[in-house]
């Protein structure tokens, strides 16, 4: 089985390279894509220059434009997306595959951690763990689903946020999903100033508005306030 490794950037290379050394070490067989949003800053040349072949799509600016676009020329019969600043765990392929020998398991996610061993990160877990049995989950915890699916579902909307939110509830609304083991681990950086319970509230104020119809592009602006 080829589990396909969609990868959306703009303006990554800092991070490009330590993610691809990463992908390079875990067993399975995976193909790399890498969705560019035209970067300016040498991500391209990271991913020409790195021993671990990737292919590179290019596309409008916008995680769902590019992930789209990764997953139009992608083999895989499964789709994996995933942020630059997420690990996955070593054995991400065969928890995959095992989860899809369940025909009635149409994607999901990875249990979700964030690095460091402080409180902080500690409960932003627990969080997202809590979430996760609502049905709750994000970009950052490396969605994957069947390329049926995906097909069935037409892929992300595009949205200029919360798109990776639209297609879970889309997902969850059609089959059974699977929060399998790990965790995927991603960075807490960028949520640390705002600390837990103004990081918590930002989450919950922003999906709820998005349910209530509010529009993405006005969602758009909380979302720097929150990074």
């Amino acid at each position: 089985m080829l589990v396909s490794v969609v990868i959306p950037v703009l303006d990554e290379a800092a991070a490009l390279t330590s993610l691809l050394d990463h992908l390079a070490t875990l067993e399975g067989r995976f193909e790399v894509i890498v969705s560019d949003g035209r970067s300016s800053d040498g991500t391209l040349q990271v991913v020409a220059e790195h021993p671990f072949r990737a292919r590179v799509v290019h596309a409008p600016r916008g995680r769902a434009n590019q992930c789209n676009a990764g997953a139009t020329v992608a083999r895989g019969e499964v789709l994996l997306f995933l942020h630059a600043d997420t690990r996955l765990p070593r054995d991400a392929y065969w928890s995959v595959r095992r989860a899809v020998a369940d025909p009635g398991v149409l994607g999901g996610n990875f249990e979700l951690r964030f690095d460091g061993a402080d409180r902080f990160s500690q409960l932003l877990a627990a969080w997202c763990t809590l979430q996760r049995r609502a049905g709750i989950y994000y970009g950052d915890s490396a969605i994957w689903l069947r390329r049926t699916a995906f097909e069935h579902l037409g892929g992300f909307r595009l949205l200029p946020v919360m798109e990776d939110y639209d297609l879970v509830r889309r997902l969850e609304r059609v089959g059974r999903t699977a929060c399998l083991p790990g965790p995927a681990v991603t960075s807490a950086r960028r949520w640390k100033r705002l600390g837990l319970p103004r990081t918590i509230a930002s989450w919950v104020l922003i999906r709820w508005l998005f349910i209530a119809g509010a529009s993405p592009a006005r969602l758009a602006r909380l979302y720097p306030k929150a990074r």
